[in-house]
Order: C-alpha cells, then structure tokens, then sequence
C-alpha cells in the first residue's frame, strides 16, 4: 500500500485502510494493547496507532520498541469522536523500519536548547525544532511569493567576493593558500587578490536593479565578529531588495506590505507550530502577529524618537541622546510602550549611517530607515541610496575611502543613474520574532558560531 504522510490525513481524514511511515515519540503499553504516537515530520501533529496483542503478529517485539524507532504500519483508520484524539490508526501490520537504543539522546520529553544544540543532526526529531524548521519553510516560500506577486526578479548574487559592501564587519577569507601565512600575497592565490564570503549581497543587488528595476536577493551572508549574543551567528540568511525609481517611503511601503504578507501566510499555514509557540514560548504571540497584520505601522523621525527616549520613565543601560546609534532597549521601548506596535524610524544621522545612503538637504541626516518590532528591535533596515556621483564622491572622500575599489558601484550613477532604494531583512531575526524563540542557533538548522562549528 502507498504511504499516506500524516499530514494528509490530519487535513482530511476518512475512514479506510492507510499506510504510515514514521518515528516512535511515545509508546505506552496496558493488558494486552499499546498506544504509539507518530510522527512523521510532515506535521505538527502526531497520529495515535493502537495495537492489540491478538490483532497482529508479533505483538511483543512491536511493544518493545521504544522512543526514536522508526515503522511503517498499515492499519484501519476509523474516527473516535468520544476521545481526546478526532481518529486513530488500528494497526493491521508493521514493519520496523530502524531500531533505535535506549541511548538515544531524546528519550526525555524536557531538553533544554544549550543540550539540543550540541545534536543539531538529531534536534529536528523533537517538538520544538521540528516546529521551527517547517515554519522557516513556510517562511522562505512565503517571501519568494510576496516578491514574485509584485513583478521583483529573483537574483543570486555571489558568495564569494572582493568586497566588503558598506564595510558592515570582519569577513571570512577564501583562499587556496597556506592559511598559517600572514601578510599573504594574494597574487599567487585562486582569484589573484583578496577574496572573502560576502557580507551582503546589496552592491551586486543594486547592480541588478539598474537593469531590471525591482530585484531581491535570498541568501547566506558571513560575518567573522567573535561575537557571543543571543543574536548574532557567523553564518545566516539575508533578504535584500533593491528598487529603482523608488523613494524612501516607497521602500518602507514595501517593508511594510511585505512583512504582512509572510505573517498572513504563516497564520495561515502554521496554525498548529504557532499555536505551539505560543503556549510554550511566547503566550500572546498568535494575537499579536494577527494585529500586526491588521495594523497600520506608524513613523517617527530619528530625532523624534530621541526625544521620546529623553523624556522616558525608564532605567536605560545606554542614555539616549542625539547622535547614538539606537540599542535594543531603546527600540524596545518605542515599539512596546511608546508607539505599541511597529514603527519605522528614519532619518538618521549620517555619521552613524553607511556611506551610500543618501544625505538629506538638512546636511546632517541621511534617508535610511529602521523598522523596529516589539520584543525585537530592529528587523529592517535600509535607505534610499545616494544616487549622485558627486555627492556620493564627496561623502566617500570624507570617510577616506578609495574609488578605486567602488569603480563599479560609482559607474551605476556616471551611467544614467536614478533615484533608488533598498532594504535587508535577517532571516533569522524574522524566524525568532514569528516564533518567540529568544536565540538565533535555534531558529537556524545548523547555527554557525564562534568556537562552534557542527
């Protein structure tokens, strides 16, 4: 008989004969028949199979397996709408597929992340990183969807790169050389100079934009900072639109619609995981993610949140003042007490901002945006890029920077430029606002980190 995945039959169960293919999670026994819930990996959902001692042959040997075991089962599936589960498989046969000893590290139901995290080739079996993966499945295919629906080209920009885009943090290095060399000449390497894992795909996105109008790009980006927060990994995912012919406001109008687009998707389609995540992780979260998709996100000028910041009833670790750079807490607190919703900031100084935003007449700001989440922070950012070469030069010039290494990007403004805009999302960073979970190693398959590699 032809497997049926769970999934299948828990959005439209009938009653019939069926095959199931999966992993034990429990398994209890009691005179003469035993209960096992399985999962198949499809689903949030687990499916209970009962098997009676005097309905299948080898009864014992069934009722020994334990937690992990792996079987393929046909059985009848009939509804029992006088229990706790709506049907359940009355199994006519099996076949074990893979034992699994009693030192299989998820015989407990309790594990803590630090302990899941030092077997990320088995975490994904439990009810909690099994839930995370499908949604950041979900999500990835949710994002490809809002883009293609509003006429954006998929591009893939490179890995490997001689660039260090806005100068955003310590790169990796590729090469084909002997590593314990310092002070390498990188002429005699692969690609003849200094090569390194990008950081962003945004340069070559904006190429891309100069010839196709509306671009994204979806991909790993590497950051070498020996950094140890709940935040920040080696290795993560980066959405990274770029737009021409489109302004500052219409970037957050993107940012925006599309944001609400995945959340919309997600509720949709991840009922059960996120359901999960609320009762274990985050009470509130379904209620919250369906009025973000209902509301409005309001705006506020960089210099406008300061001032709400001064005039705060709050304990700041960073005092707030014209000029920083906004910390978590501060964004934290514009989003959950001062705006109570998200809120895009913008406007902000052009000292603390990269070189390619551009500056506002003002002389003092740039048009960059930030979109800040509750219990989040920041989860876009971008800005309208300087589109004119000699301003663009200018600022360049300030912050010593060598042409001679932009060619290309200064080239994209000699040769008809236009007014244009673009954003990054963290991946990740999204993962861990839909689902509540507070570490990025746990929305990640197979977290990169410093000191730690899988």
């Amino acid at each position: 008989m032809k497997r049926t995945e769970i999934k299948v039959i828990v959005q439209n169960p009938s009653e019939g004969e069926v095959c199931v293919c999966g992993w034990i999670r429990t398994i209890r026994k009691s005179k003469g028949i035993c209960f096992i819930a399985l999962s198949d990996g499809s689903t949030a959902e687990n499916i209970q199979l009962v098997a009676e001692e005097n309905a299948i042959t080898e009864y014992d040997k069934l009722s020994s397996l334990g937690t992990g075991a792996s079987i393929s089962v046909n059985g009848l599936l009939i509804f029992t709408p006088e229990a706790k589960q709506p049907f359940e498989i009355k199994v006519k046969s099996y076949t074990i597929l893979g034992f699994c000893p009693t030192d299989y590290p998820l015989q407990k139901k309790n594990h803590t992340p630090e302990f899941l995290r030092t077997i990320p080739h088995l975490r994904v079996r439990s009810n909690t990183f099994g839930n995370v993966f499908r949604v950041r499945s979900e999500a990835s295919f949710a994002i490809h969807e809002f883009f293609r629906e509003n006429g954006f080209f998929y591009v893939h920009t490179p890995i490997i790169t001689d660039s260090d885009a806005e100068g955003a943090g310590e790169m990796f290095t590729v090469t084909t050389l002997n590593p314990t060399l310092e002070n390498t000449d990188f002429t005699g390497d692969f690609f003849s100079k200094h090569a390194s894992l990008t950081v962003s795909g945004q340069l070559e996105g904006e190429y891309m934009a100069m010839g196709l109008g509306k671009i994204y790009t979806f991909g790993p980006t590497f950051r070498a900072e020996k950094s140890f927060t709940a935040r920040h990994a080696a290795e993560f995912w980066m959405i990274e639109p770029e737009m021409a012919f489109t302004d500052l406001d219409g970037l957050c109008e993107t940012a925006e619609a599309m944001l609400k687009f995945v959340l919309t998707k997600l509720l949709e389609r991840c009922k059960s995981e996120l359901n999960f995540f609320d009762k274990f992780y985050d009470n509130g979260l379904v209620e919250r993610l369906k009025a973000v998709t209902d509301t409005q996100f309001s705006r506020c000028s960089y210099t406008e949140a300061i001032e709400h910041l001064e005039k705060a009833n709050a304990d700041f670790e960073y005092t707030p003042k014209w000029g920083i750079d906004l910390q978590t807490e501060h964004e934290r607190y514009l989003t959950e007490i001062v705006f109570q919703n998200p809120v895009f900031v913008y406007d902000y100084p052009k000292e603390i901002k990269a070189f390619y935003m551009r500056q506002n007449d003002d002389g003092k700001t740039v048009a960059a945006c930030d979109l800040l989440v509750p219990r989040v922070g920041e989860l876009i950012g971008g800005s309208q890029r300087e589109e004119r070469l000699d301003i663009l030069k200018s600022r360049m010039a300030e912050l010593h920077m060598d042409e001679n290494a932009y060619s290309r990007y200064l080239d994209t403004r000699k040769y008809g430029s236009v007014y244009h805009s673009g954003f990054g999302l963290g991946f990740e960073r999204l993962l861990m606002y839909v689902t509540g979970i507070q570490n990025i190693r746990d929305v990640i398959p197979f977290p990169r980190t410093a000191g730690t590699i899988y």
